[in-house]
């Protein structure tokens, strides 16, 4: 009898024990791993994709972003591009488990954050803890443009890009900075000579080839692949923005020399103008913005930028460029419901428009428009007295950001052809006098408007 007690007593405790196991089981699978992680909730073997390299080093890189509070986001135009086209979808599994990976493991040899550098309060000890996770880093650093109009402190090193490496893939953490412009601002990624140029494919880079500015974009959380990431809240507008992001500096080491050899004028006079400019530039920016209207910095105001850093007092006008094709009807009126009346109206959207409206204190501002012809650009002038037509031919040219009194605003890329143009191989001796119709080393006559159009294209106010 103690005998066949002892045996059911085992067979009980077998049983027992048994069901205790598969009880751990169930929970682990249905309570456990679901707590423990959005994208994190099944077995490796059920998720497609999981054990990519790309997957697992973004997975890295985000935890330790998180665990040390380092604001980033995800600019990565192929990934973006990816969950735009699924947005949908990603907002539709964000919180629940993913089977498979769809984004991240994706065969690419980087994939490019953003850190808003204003934000970040616990740099120290980020590269050991990186490289205790597994990552090889390199920090690439320069000196900071925003202190070259200041002597004392030109020359301070800011860092402009990490790349961190896990196995074969790489982790692009481009430092964004503040600039007064109220925009964000990267650096270009040059290698110095101790650096090693094998570390990563640079060439394959998307960001770093130039420097470059973007609109602070507004940013909103979402899981990719069961990973919690931070994105542009409008990632169409993001994307437009990056083969258009190329920025260039003012010259502050040229414009100091030029001032050493010109004297600045520093009069109550030329003071009232500067400031008068600035305002009527930053409401005229704001106007076209607003319309949607791309321009840029022309003639006089854009040569005032590249050769001193600053508004020509002498000028007594502010200048600006717009192509032909973005010509919008209702520009006259917008400037005008924001006090700007129209001074006077020359040409035709289809041949030599310019506009001109009256600021305050008899500052005018000027909008050239620009035509587009196989090898070359043109604006056009129109003499009033007479219907006479001018034609101001450039070369062709690009639009690059710079920053320009506080505002983030476009000029051409090809600066330098384009002021040369204008105004010659002189360009950089100050001119106080000057003549629209002879002046310019690039106008030519384009004939006159027939006296019947006067009236069209010829309209003063």
């Amino acid at each position: 009898m103690s005998r066949i007690n002892k045996n059911v007593i085992l067979a009980l405790l077998t049983l027992a024990s048994s069901a205790f196991l598969l009880f751990q089981l169930y929970y682990y699978k249905h309570y456990l791993s679901a707590k423990n992680g959005a994208g994190l909730s099944k077995s490796k073997g059920s998720r497609l994709g999981f054990d990519s390299t790309q997957w697992r080093a973004v997975k890295k890189f985000i935890m330790l972003t998180s665990s040390q509070n380092v604001p980033v986001f995800l600019i990565d135009p192929l990934i973006l591009e990816l969950i735009n086209k699924d947005f949908e979808q990603v907002k539709n599994t964000s919180h629940g488990p993913t089977s498979e990976c769809k984004f991240f493991c994706v065969p690419r040899d980087f994939t490019a954050f953003a850190l808003r550098y204003h934000l970040w309060k616990n740099e120290e000890g980020w590269f050991r803890i990186a490289e205790n996770m597994g990552f090889q880093c390199l920090k690439i650093e320069s000196k900071d443009p925003r202190l070259d109009g200041i002597d004392s402190l030109s020359g301070t090193e800011i860092p402009l890009h990490y790349i961190c490496r896990l196995a074969s893939h790489a982790i692009h953490l481009v430092v964004f900075h503040e600039r007064s412009g109220n925009y964000l601002w990267h650096g270009h990624l040059r290698l110095k000579g101790h650096m090693d140029r094998k570390f990563v494919p640079f060439r394959k880079l998307q960001f770093g080839r130039y420097p470059g500015a973007f609109d602070r974009p507004e940013l909103q959380q979402i899981t990719v692949d069961g990973l919690e990431v931070f994105i542009p809240k409008d990632p169409v507008r993001f994307l437009e923005e990056i083969p258009h992001s190329r920025f260039i500096e003012c010259r502050y080491k040229e414009a100091r020399a030029f001032f050493q050899q010109y004297l600045d004028d520093n009069t109550v006079e030329a003071m009232a103008f500067r400031k008068n400019a600035k305002e009527l530039l930053q409401l005229a920016a704001k106007t076209l913005k607003k319309l949607g209207v791309r321009f840029w910095l022309s003639s006089g105001t854009c040569l005032g930028w590249y050769r001193q850093c600053n508004i020509i007092p002498y000028s007594k006008d502010v200048d600006l460029g717009i192509f032909i094709q973005d010509y919008k009807s209702d520009i006259i009126s917008a400037f005008q419901d924001v006090g700007l009346p129209l001074k006077h109206k020359f040409g035709k959207v289809e041949d030599s428009l310019e506009l001109s409206f009256q600021g305050k204190d008899d500052i005018k501002l000027d909008i050239f428009f620009f035509y587009e012809e196989t090898d070359h650009m043109w604006n056009g002038g129109t003499q009033a007295k007479t219907g006479k037509k001018f034609k101001y031919l450039f070369p062709k040219f690009t639009l690059c950001w710079t920053e320009f009194v506080d505002m983030k605003i476009h000029v051409p890329c090809e600066t330098i052809e384009y002021i040369e143009a204008n105004y010659g191989k002189t360009w950089k001796i100050p001119v106080k006098t000057w003549d629209w119709k002879r002046s310019p080393p690039n106008v030519q006559p384009n004939g006159i408007w027939p006296v019947s159009e006067w009236d069209e294209v010829i309209q003063l106010y």
